[in-house]
């Protein structure tokens, strides 16, 4: 997987302990929706708690994994791999 770190427009829900689970985002005009998520860690980057989503979805026909990236401080969404 190659990394990308670029921020992403996200629709996500949040169950009742405030986890977020994503649903659909934008990268490059394209809509992607969150098929699966395989794992959900959480870590530290540069004193900044994120939350790390490893996902799969189909795009394009091809089956694709990708990592999704929560700032829990600032509340944004990014791309991390693809």
């Amino acid at each position: 997987m190659k990394v990308v770190m670029t921020p992403i427009e996200m629709i996500a829900w949040f169950d009742i302990p405030g986890t977020p689970r994503p649903i659909r985002f934008r990268h490059e005009g394209n809509i992607v929706k969150v098929e699966m998520i395989i794992r959900i860690s959480e870590e530290k980057l540069a004193g900044n708690r994120m939350k790390v989503y490893e996902c799969q979805s189909e795009v394009h026909g091809l089956m694709k994994q990708f990592q999704l990236k929560y700032e829990l401080s600032s509340c944004k969404w990014f791309l991390y791999k693809i």
